[in-house]
């Protein structure tokens, strides 16, 4: 199954229970698809999010509400039935707003340009934690249930930890020169996984993120713009060449190759609710939804050798390890016409 957008998309999001896709395009607006096995997906509402482009969506609120957010430095929530506003701040950061990721069930975080993340509560109604983790953009991020801890990548080539327990950032990765864009957590949490720029997967150790402790070199010199996992040990990569690939962690391996979006930039996947389908955004203004298993069980091109490079780790224990990172250079930093507002009447009618 594919659609046509029209303009480009920047993400897009699985309702957690119901088949239903939200798709953030580089116009500023939201759409919502209805998909089908065996039909094309039918658009139920397009409504204009944000002035700026439709960066980030994630459901929430167990799909009944849609979070977007832009460069117009806004987080709009949307009623997932009606496509009407249900709250919107309008200066939710100092810069534009580049990453959204669901924590639990009444919080979600945000990343933007300048290297802040805010955790956001919508029970409270207010921003409850703010982590000046990085100097750069925001590229990625994922949270660890288990030990309330939210990584990020950003373009500053390093990974952050953050404690939303301690409200602190616990630990900072040394500079990568392979500039993180994506991340996963894996092996029951035990391994930590970076798809670059470069095309390298950067492995960390849980409690040792100082430096990589693995470097697998298999995926060529393509860029690794997302990572999705899809179980401990297996891993599905989008590149910029437009390959969608199944690796193996340790062993570090191609398994193989298992679609093709296009000749374009893979700039989104995402698993729909039930694992059914995988679905997937690139340059060329499609989105595709393709059968998991159909996938997994294709013959596909002869697995790709790969090898791994072990490099040395460096022990910090994140307990206790606190990193605290360079004020940034104001002078360098795009920001915001108005001041910061008051949060409290965000996700007030929620």
């Amino acid at each position: 199954m594919e659609v046509h957008l029209g303009k480009l998309p920047f993400d897009i999001d699985f309702h957690p229970s119901n088949p239903l896709i939200g798709v953030g395009l580089i116009t500023g607006d939201l759409q919502l698809y209805r998909y089908a096995a065996d039909s094309q997906p039918q658009r139920l509402f397009e409504v204009r999010a944000h002035t700026e482009s439709c960066r980030a969506v994630r459901f929430i609120n167990e799909g009944r509400a849609i979070v977007t957010c832009s460069p117009d430095f806004s987080i709009l929530v949307t009623d997932a039935e009606t496509g009407t506003t249900i709250a919107r701040s309008e200066n939710a950061h100092e810069a534009a707003v580049n990453r959204l990721v669901n924590l639990t069930e009444t919080t979600i975080a945000s990343g933007d340009d300048e290297g802040c993340i805010k955790v956001w509560d919508t029970r409270q109604q207010t921003c409850c934690n703010t982590f000046e983790a990085h100097e750069e953009y925001i590229s990625d991020m994922t949270f660890s249930a288990d030990s309330g801890k939210l990584l990020a990548t950003s373009g500053d080539g390093t990974l952050s930890v953050c404690s939303l327990r301690r409200n602190k950032v616990l630990t900072q990765s040394e500079f990568s020169e392979d500039e993180p864009l994506s991340v996963v957590i894996m092996k029951n949490g035990q391994k930590v996984i970076c798809g670059t720029q470069n095309g390298v997967l950067l492995l960390y150790s849980w409690g040792y993120m100082k430096d990589c402790s693995d470097r697998f070199t298999g995926l060529q010199s393509n860029s690794i713009d997302v990572l999705l996992k899809l179980d401990e040990d297996r891993v599905i990569t989008g590149s910029e060449n437009g390959l969608i690939s199944l690796v193996g962690i340790l062993p570090n391996r191609v398994i193989q190759p298992i679609a093709e979006h296009s000749e374009c930039p893979v700039e989104r996947l995402a698993f729909s609710h039930d694992k059914k389908y995988l679905g997937s955004i690139s340059h060329d203004q499609m989105l595709k939804l393709w059968d998991l298993d159909d996938l997994l069980n294709g013959v596909g091109m002869a697995p790709s050798g790969g090898q791994t490079v072990a490099t040395d780790s460096d022990s910090d224990n994140m307990e206790e390890d606190v990193i605290i990172p360079p004020q940034p250079n104001s002078g360098n930093r795009r920001r915001g016409n108005n001041a910061q507002p008051s949060i409290s009447d965000f996700f007030a009618d929620m």
